[in-house]
């Protein structure tokens, strides 16, 4: 690593394909995290970067660690490479950050996250919809007693996008990305789940391909149950217009955050709270960029400011949800989420 003490932290950016080409145009004037070079095996995808971004760029991660002062390694590759990219940058004492998932099963999670620990460095990963403010509020809300008991959350993440994509894209195979639909949207709405009512225990899910081609499915349903009694239902779909929502139930309140548009481009959240005492009410969120907000709390902790929310065991416990996600909807029947280590 060049620094820790200062801004903008530099980074690598590994993988350069749609979101690595957001992240680069999203990062270009931060004050917290710069990158100084990109990764990608594909010389196309190398050049397109160098021209857009000004940065120079190689075929691999270990070939960018000697040709630039690395602080932060930000990983946007494909799924299945997560875990050896986030051990060869924690190996050469750097900070990583990964997009989601973090990784595709639980035994590369805990093997990525050994190395992190005990290079003495720290993890991020890009559940961007964390950061948006309603939902911070919500979460602090909720965590603050203000809708009662906690019972149920409901919650839609489906988008068309991927029907542009080739048929031999990566994101819609099924050894690259199985239970497509998962690892696309359902993801974020997984760590939503946990973060706000704790420890799942139990899932239940069905991928089916309904309207496409994918051979990785595109409709998913998910059921949690929790360490509390309470439940989430989930969904998503890979093949129908733009749908982003959010409702938790409590005993005293139930709050719905509803997306006007695709997160990528955000342009605001429609708030809707019920209480017994009347009609429900709905104000509107101004747009934000939570991509950004998100890397940047990193790189702030980094820098010594506040802590990230995001936990190394909190990531462990996302992964193993997913994995028994897939589980149940390749194998059947419900299938409990293992233990994960503090």
């Amino acid at each position: 690593m060049s620094k820790s003490d200062a801004g903008p932290l530099s980074a690598a950016l590994v993988g350069l394909g749609w979101w690595g080409s957001r992240i680069a145009r999203t990062l270009q004037d931060s004050p917290v995290l710069r990158p100084v070079i990109g990764v990608d095996p594909s010389p196309e995808a190398r050049a397109v970067a160098s021209e857009r971004h000004g940065i120079p760029t190689a075929a691999t991660l270990e070939e960018a660690l000697t040709m630039a002062d690395v602080d932060v390694v930000i990983i946007c590759s494909p799924h299945q490479q997560h875990a050896a990219q986030i051990i060869t940058a924690a190996e050469a004492g750097c900070h990583v950050f990964v997009e989601k998932p973090f990784t595709l099963n639980l035994d590369d999670c805990r093997r990525a996250l050994q190395a992190v620990e005990a290079a003495g460095v720290q993890v991020g990963i890009g559940y961007e919809r964390r950061f948006e403010p309603a939902v911070e509020a919500l979460s602090a809300r909720c965590a603050a007693g203000d809708l009662g008991q906690l019972m149920l959350v409901e919650a839609n993440f489906s988008h068309d996008r991927f029907l542009a994509l080739p048929s031999d894209s990566w994101r819609l195979s099924s050894q690259h990305a199985p239970v497509g639909p998962l690892s696309a949207t359902g993801i974020h709405l997984v760590d939503l789940a946990i973060n706000l009512l704790g420890r799942p225990v139990e899932v239940w899910a069905s991928c089916s391909t309904l309207a496409t081609s994918f051979e990785n499915g595109d409709a998913l349903s998910v059921m949690m149950t929790f360490e509390s009694g309470a439940t989430a239902h989930l969904n998503a779909v890979l093949a129908t217009p733009f749908q982003g929502r959010l409702r938790v139930f409590g005993a005293n309140e139930w709050v719905e955050i509803a997306d006007r548009t695709h997160p990528d481009a955000a342009s605001g959240w429609d708030v809707t709270r019920a209480t017994p005492a009347g009609a429900p009410e709905t104000t509107f969120e101004a747009p934000f960029d939570s991509v950004r907000e998100n890397l940047e709390r990193f790189g702030s902790w980094l820098l010594g400011g506040a802590p990230y929310p995001i936990t190394p065991e909190q990531i462990q416990l996302s992964v193993a949800t997913s994995d028994a996600i897939m589980r149940s909807a390749l194998h059947g029947g419900v299938q409990p989420v293992a233990e994960v280590l503090a």
